[in-house]
This record gives C-alpha cells, sequence and structure tokens, in this order.
C-alpha cells in the first residue's frame, strides 16, 4: 500500500469521527484536521490547508468574536499564539459566541507541536441547566456538585489518555536507552548512597573478567572484589560529596588497565524539599591497548631524549678512552717496567675495557631500536635460553622453567626477550651467590591480555632502596662490579613492547621479578610459499651456509658471485626473490645490483644482507631495499624474505 493510498485512508477515518480534531506542528502551522474541524468554526479552505499558519486562524476567530469582544484584538492573538508556544497539555470547556458548548482537550506530542480535539458538549449543558430548572427536590449545593463532577470527569478522561500516552513513550525510551546501554563496550552502571547497584547494563564482566554480569542489588565492595573495591572507594567517596571523580586502575585478577569515571547524581527533592535516591553514575572502560600503546610511545621519546644527550658526550668519551687504552698499551710493552707499574698499566687498562662496554649499553639503551616482533614457539626459545644460562651457573645453583600448558606460538621480539630473561637469571645468580640455591622461571597467561613471565630466587632479596630504585639506570647493589643497566635495560625493552617490570620480595623469602608483556597469539595465516631465490654472495662459506638455510625452509636457490653474473642470472623468469650482499667481489655492489633489476624486472621482490655497522654509509645507502644484518638465524631470514615479498606486492610462485 503506497503512502497516498495510506493518506486518504486516514482522512476518510478521520472525517468520521464525530469530534473537531486538528495537528499543528512545532513551527506552528497545520498539519492535519478533519471536516468537522472545519465545519465546527465555519472555517475558510487556506485555514484548513496543511501549512496553515495558527497564527492566522487564531486572528480569523477573533476577528469574528469567537471569544467574545476584545479590546485589542492583536493583543488577544499574541497571548494565544505565545501560550501555544510553551504548549502543555489542558482540558476546559467554554461558550462560543453563538451560545453553543465546547470542550477543548489539548496534549502536546513528542516531536513537537500539539493535537486537539473539540467536542460539542452543548447538549450535555442544556440538561444541566434542565436538571436545574426543574428539579425543585435538589439542592442548589447538590446540582452544583453533580456539574462540577461531571466536568472533573470529562477532565479525568482526558488526563489518563494522556497519561496513557506518556507511558507509551517512557516503555518505548526505557527500551532505546536499554539497547543502546547493552551495545556500549563499557560498563554502565548507578550506585545509591549504600554504594548498592541500582542499575547496571550487563558489561561488568566483559570488561573485568571474573565478577558477575548482573550486578543490580549487590554492594560495589561484592560485585568489584576487595582489591579493586579498595582502590575506587576513595573516588566513590568525593562523587558523594558532589565530585565528579576519574581514576585509571589495574585490574588484579585479570590485569587489564581500567578507566572510572564517577558522576554524582543527587537525586530528587521530595514534597518536603528532602533530597530522595541519590548516589553516583558510573562508566568503567577497558583501556589496556591504549596503556601499552602509551606505554611504547613515552618509552621511545625517553630513548630519543637521551640519545639526543648522549650520542656526543659517548663520542667524544669514546676517543679519550681510546687514547688512553693506546697510551696504556705502549706503557705495557715498555721494556723492562717493573712489576708494580705494570699491574697499575693493566688495571688502567681494565677500567677503560669497563668503560668501552658501559658505552656500549648506554647506546643499547638510548640509540634507535625498532621491536621485531615474529612468530615465537615460546617453548623453543626457552629451551634455548636454559642452554644459554645453565653454563653460567654454578653448579650447586639449579635452574627450574615452568611453562603454562597450551600457551601455542604467539607474537615476539626473541632477541630482547631473550637478553631480558638473560640478564634476569643473571642477576638471580649473583644474589644467591656461593650458597646456591634455585632460580625458577615461569610462564603464565593472564587473562586474555597479558604473557607472565616471572623469574624467582633463594637469595636475600630486594632491600627497601633496591625496590625504590631497581630499574633506575646505574642504580646496583654489585658496588664496582655491576653497572647499573642490566635491570634499566629490561624495563626499557619491556616498555617498548607496552609492557611492564615489577619488583618485588617473595613472602617466603627471595626476590621475585615480573615481567608482562602484551598478549599477541599469532593468528592462521595462510601457507607459508616458496620462491626460487637467486643468492648472490662472494664468500663460498657463507654462501653455503645460507643456501642451505633457505633450502630447509622450502625454497629453491641459484648462485651467483659477483653482480654482473647475478644480472644474467635474473632474465630466468621463474625468479621470485634476489638475495644478495652489499659488498661483493668487483667493482659494483649489492645496491647498484638492485638498483638495474628494479629497472629490469619492476616489482622482483629482493633484500640485501650485510655484516656493516648501520653507520656506514653503504649499510644506509642499502636501507630503502631493506637490511638483514649479518649474522641472523634461519627464522629472522624466513621473516625477511615474507616482510620483503609483501613489501614489494608480489605473489609467491
Amino acid at each position: 500500500m503506497n503512502t497516498d493510498t495510506i493518506d486518504k485512508l486516514t482522512r476518510a477515518g478521520l472525517n468520521l469521527i464525530q469530534q473537531a480534531l486538528s495537528i499543528f506542528g512545532k513551527d506552528l502551522r497545520l498539519a492535519v484536521c478533519n471536516q468537522r474541524y472545519q465545519e465546527m468554526f465555519d472555517l475558510p479552505d487556506a485555514l484548513v490547508t496543511p501549512g496553515a499558519s495558527f497564527e492566522d486562524t487564531i486572528r480569523f476567530l477573533v476577528t469574528r468574536g469567537e471569544y467574545g469582544e476584545q479590546p485589542d484584538p492583536e493583543e488577544a492573538v499574541r497571548l494565544r499564539v505565545e501560550t501555544a508556544r510553551a504548549f502543555k497539555p489542558h482540558y476546559m470547556e467554554r461558550q462560543r459566541a453563538n451560545g453553543r458548548w465546547i470542550s477543548v482537550e489539548g496534549a502536546p506530542l513528542t516531536q513537537g507541536g500539539w493535537v486537539s480535539v473539540y467536542t460539542d458538549i452543548t447538549e450535555i449543558k442544556i440538561q444541566e441547566q434542565l436538571l436545574r430548572a426543574r428539579s425543585e427536590e435538589l439542592s442548589d449545593q447538590v446540582l452544583t456538585h453533580a456539574e462540577r463532577l461531571g466536568m472533573a470527569n470529562r477532565e479525568l478522561a482526558a488526563a489518563n489518555a494522556a497519561l496513557q500516552e506518556t507511558k507509551r513513550e517512557l516503555t518505548e525510551m526505557e527500551a532505546r536507552t536499554r539497547l543502546v546501554t547493552e551495545m556500549m563496550p563499557a560498563h554502565i552502571a548507578h550506585a545509591n548512597r549504600d554504594l548498592v547497584y541500582t542499575y547496571s547494563n550487563r558489561r561488568m564482566s566483559s570488561v573485568m573478567p571474573g565478577t558477575p554480569s548482573d550486578v543490580v542489588g549487590l554492594h560495589t565492595s561484592v560485585a568489584l572484589g576487595a582489591v579493586t573495591f579498595s582502590r575506587i572507594l576513595p573516588h566513590m567517596q568525593k562523587a558523594l560529596r558532589g565530585e565528579p571523580a576519574v581514576c585509571e586502575i589495574t585490574h588484579e585478577e585479570s590485569g587489564r588497565r581500567i578507566r572510572v569515571a564517577l558522576t554524582p547524581d543527587p537525586g530528587i527533592p521530595d514534597a518536603q524539599g528532602m533530597l530522595r535516591g541519590g548516589g553516583f553514575y558510573i562508566l568503567s572502560t577497558d583501556i589496556t591497548q591504549e596503556t601499552q600503546a602509551r606505554a611504547a610511545l613515552m618509552q621511545t621519546r625517553k630513548r630519543e631524549l637521551a640519545a639526543q644527550l648522549t650520542s656526543g658526550l659517548a663520542h667524544d668519551f669514546a676517543n679519550l678512552l681510546t687514547i688512553i687504552m693506546g697510551l696504556q698499551g705502549k706503557l705495557a710493552r715498555w721494556p723492562g717496567l717493573p712489576e708494580e707499574p705494570a699491574d697499575l698499566v693493566r688495571a688502567t687498562l681494565g677500567a677503560a675495557r669497563r668503560g668501552g662496554t658501559l658505552l656500549q649499553r648506554i647506546g643499547a639503551i638510548s640509540g634507535t631500536r625498532a621491536l621485531r616482533p615474529e612468530p615465537t614457539d615460546l617453548e623453543t626459545l626457552l629451551d634455548e635460553l636454559r642452554m644459554m644460562a645453565t653454563p653460567s651457573l654454578p653448579q650447586n645453583t639449579s635452574l627450574s622453567i615452568q611453562l603454562e600448558p597450551g600457551l601455542g606460538r604467539m607474537m615476539l621480539d626473541q632477541g630482547a626477550m631473550q637478553d631480558s630473561l638473560l640478564n634476569l637469571i643473571l642477576n638471580a645468580r649473583d644474589a644467591i651467590g656461593a650458597a646456591g640455591g634455585a632460580i625458577r622461571l615461569s610462564a603464565r597467561r593472564v587473562r586474555d591480555t597479558w604473557l607472565e613471565l616471572a623469574v624467582e630466587d633463594d637469595g636475600p632479596g630486594f632491600t627497601d632502596e633496591a625496590l625504590k630504585r631497581a630499574m633506575d639506570p646505574f642504580f646496583t647493589t654489585k658496588g664496582g662490579e655491576g653497572s647499573g643497566l642490566g635491570l634499566a635495560m629490561v624495563f626499557d625493552q619491556a616498555s617498548l613492547s607496552g609492557g611492564t617490570v615489577r619488583a618485588a620480595n617473595r613472602p617466603e623469602g627471595g626476590a621475585r621479578v615480573t615481567l608482562r608483556l602484551p598478549l599477541r597469539p599469532v593468528t592462521e595465516s595462510t601457507p607459508r610459499k616458496t620462491h626460487l631465490v637467486l643468492l648472490v654472495e662472494d664468500s663460498l662459506e657463507i654462501r653455503t651456509h645460507v643456501r642451505e638455510t633457505l633450502v630447509a625452509l622450502g625454497h629453491q636457490v641459484i648462485e651467483a658471485e659477483t653482480a654482473v653474473d647475478a644480472e644474467a642470472l635474473a632474465h630466468i623468469p621463474e625468479i621470485g626473490f634476489v638475495l644478495s650482499d652489499i659488498q661483493l667481489r668487483g667493482a659494483e655492489t649489492g645496491v647498484d645490483l638492485l638498483h638495474r633489476l628494479n629497472e629490469l624486472r619492476p616489482g622482483l621482490a629482493a633484500g640485501l644482507m650485510t655484516s656493516l655497522p648501520a653507520s656506514d654509509p653503504l649499510h644506509q645507502r642499502a636501507a630503502a631495499f631493506g637490511v638483514l644484518q649479518k649474522p641472523f638465524a634461519a627464522a629472522d631470514l624466513e621473516l625477511f624474505v615474507r616482510q620483503r615479498t609483501l613489501a614489494s606486492g608480489v605473489a609467491a610462485q
């Protein structure tokens, strides 16, 4: 049924009603009326046409004497228009200029405007007058009450109709509000002054896992748990005092970072002016990923600032150390140098070497470093760590590793993670000392948010000062034997990943350092694709090692020693990837080769490998093609080939 048909049927239905009806919009223009409306007030066609002005209609009725004689007609029109602008539901009865009586019932519409219904009640009024005139047995008081009762009943009927419409609208609003709040990825709730939940959108358990989903009627301490409640309570008390409050907490059970916003609810005054209800509204959102990204960004900015401050100093200090070591080396070779001065020379050389090592560590912390997350099997990684760490431990010190089952592969920077854990294990070894003891490394999942790795030992634990300053660069409890950069480097690497490091003492004795990294499980992807790889390397030993690694990864390999040979082979159409060393035998470099291949075969995936430092100009020229730093493991090579293939946009063969 089309719109025109529906409109005609609606108008036909309205015309069958014996009452007059009109609907004006919020712009005070006629939206719809029935035929009875025109007949009752004898209105011209222009005033019953949709869009007719309410002001023009009132002016027509006032001029014709509908409202009796008016001393100032325009003022009468203005007052009625102003009343319409602030329309309120009403019921009234009045006698028209022609002597007939009508009742007027008006109700506002939620979309704006109002609807009015006019009923001719002349017969009812005549009956009331006859009853008063002919009923000598009834007192004037009874008649007056009957008339008032009749009018009250009619007003009550009108009020009931308005209340039913209001109830329906409120029900619809409540349903829409409930739907919106349930769809929000946040916990929205209200608690009263006794800290009991009076409303909740059932999102609490998704924001803070382990809490109930339906908390209405529960005290906040029961729903949140003792630890979380104690952290939020001061802010709740602030909201009860009428002050908005916002806080960020760590939900202990899930490890998630939660932002809680509390808005005061002053309550509603009753008839005596006393406030009833009240409390505060609660909005809780999970900001874990935001916090991780913020921590990583802050650490990156700190590193950039540290690099700017230390680069010049480190360069000059390295030059001084080079001079000192040169002079002391010359003294050490002096013929017939007495034993005591020789000891001093050796001590000076040892101190200078330690200074060089310290500069390298400062560079590692403050220099530019990009994360290299890659699919990692944690069990394999920790087995390799055990093999690296065990030879450094005394015979009477044991290392045990406990891995939560089912962790699966996840995205981790393997080098940074191994460095951090090895650093913590060696710190634990030094803390235990010659007496020996046990070192325990554990890995577990904290909900779906964190990978938690903890290193515990049986040593004396942290001092109070160490607990406060453990992550500070250059703070050490090892005296002259420590650089104070071990835990600082662990903190730096964790922060770059958006993670955290926490140092604590175990209740039963010993220390515990907990490293939390964002949990990034490896999602299932398309199977690894292989290529026919053109390998360009002038060292036979290195070429053999790289070829065997590529073949083990499923690739096929053809080889070349020079850029000229490689260019001739590159015309083979099946070649899908070129891996070349930067420095090659002959006049041309690997960079020159890739520039030419980019012209001969645009889009061919390629990359370079080198042992040159990043500061070397040739290394910097090669950066546009992607550089794999030697030495590298098979996983590094696999990731490099995949990334360069994706970057080139070439589908694997």
